[in-house]
């Protein structure tokens, strides 16, 4: 490192959740899938926060989980309470149409400005600074501090590391959740809706079947589906299921009848409703539209599904984390988590896993995206007490 990169990393050494922050919000970890030219996405700042926990006394690998992409896996031996794990992303969205410099890093009045400031780095510095503190001496957990590679695309990271043989007996997995604790999140299911017409010159309907016509009446049957999604017994945490329309595609010309249209559409789902009950669900709607035009010919193809899960609020994960916000003076406030994020990955592994962070997600992937100072810090002050709290049992 040259002298003046040197400075804000020196200053970070010191387990400052602000100058932490600001370290990793300075560090470009672009998710290289998401955004052209997102350069070498994860690895500096793997390598960043890697030398910092060797550094306060951890053991660190950093398994490449793609071509120059790495999660930083570090462990510490501590006593009794099991194995707490500390988790947090590495990539960001892109910058295009940012209106503040993205790696600045900049303090404006309470803030902190920048790419990744409240996604997540915020909270990734809020760990990393528990971390270090747990690690100075007095009563710790077996700590476990996770930190992954593409949460923003497709997450390899997270199950690359659930592969390799997950150790731990609870998580907190430190997204943007404005200290709220949230044990619950919605899953999704992305399905493919293709639909095969006849083409056919436009002065001749006889000849012609309207692919897009008819991609428009299965879109316009998923108004009912989504009022019998919003009749059922709403999650207490998390509401009611949902579609909509991501994408549609067809046709060649406007004097054309489009033999072909494609619609891509997204569902998000409650704790506990798998892949194939929303895929029965749309045929369903298929059926519903055939009854009314026997001409459609449709199919549909799941293409990428991640569960929703959620974790008991008696759990000792739970009730341990609204009792230290409580002695930090945070209101505690179990709420549901709207995004989907890889704590699914360690719910269904078997880890009980819950959403815990400094910022807001209203904030994450903005032009002009921020955390406040203040949340970054009470949120290392939190996990900290947490961690002493499940050592001490």
């Amino acid at each position: 490192m040259s002298n003046e990169s040197e400075r804000p990393f020196e200053t970070a050494r010191s387990g400052d959740p602000l100058a932490l922050a600001r370290l990793l919000v300075s560090i470009p970890s672009v998710n290289p899938s998401l955004a052209a030219g997102g350069g070498e996405g994860e690895g500096r700042i793997a390598a960043a926060a890697a030398e910092l926990l060797e550094g306060w006394g951890f053991k660190v690998a950093t398994p490449e989980v793609a071509p120059g992409r790495h999660n930083v896996i570090a462990r510490l031996e501590g006593g009794r309470g099991g194995t707490l794990l500390l988790n947090g992303h590495l990539d960001t969205v892109g910058i295009e149409g940012m209106t503040v410099p993205p790696f600045a890093a900049q303090i404006l009045g309470s803030r902190l400005v920048g790419r990744g400031a409240s996604d997540m780095k915020g909270g990734v510095a809020a760990l990393l600074a528990a971390a270090s503190r747990l690690a100075g001496g007095g009563p710790t957990p077996n700590l476990a501090v996770v930190l992954t590679a593409d949460e923003e695309h497709a997450s390899l990271g997270m199950e690359a590391f659930v592969r390799g043989g997950l150790v731990a007996d609870l998580a907190v997995v430190c997204e943007p959740t404005g200290l709220t604790v949230m044990p619950a999140h919605k899953g999704f299911v992305w399905v493919t809706a293709s639909f095969r017409g006849r083409a056919a010159h436009g002065s001749l309907p006889s000849e012609g079947v309207d692919a897009i016509r008819h991609a428009a009446l299965f879109i316009a049957a998923l108004d009912r589906y989504t009022e019998a999604l919003s009749s059922r017994v709403p999650h207490p945490l998390l509401g009611y299921g949902s579609v909509h329309i991501g994408t549609i595609a067809g046709g060649t010309a406007p004097s054309v009848y489009p033999d072909q249209c494609e619609v891509q559409l997204e569902c998000r789902t409650m704790p506990g409703t798998s892949a194939d009950t929303v895929r029965a669900d749309l045929e369903s709607v298929l059926d519903g539209v055939r009854a009314y035009e026997p001409s459609l010919r449709a199919s549909l193809e799941v293409t990428l599904a991640r569960p929703g899960t959620e974790v008991s609020h008696e759990s000792k994960l739970v009730r341990g984390l609204l009792a230290a916000c409580e002695a930090h003076g945070v209101a505690p406030a179990v709420r549901g988590m709207p995004a989907w994020v890889d704590a699914a990955f360690l719910n269904e592994a078997g880890v009980p896993a819950v959403c815990f962070g400094p910022g807001s997600m209203a904030q994450a992937h903005t032009a002009g995206e921020w955390i406040e100072v203040s949340e970054i810090a009470t949120c290392a002050d939190v996990l900290e007490t947490f961690a002493r709290r499940l050592a001490r049992g």
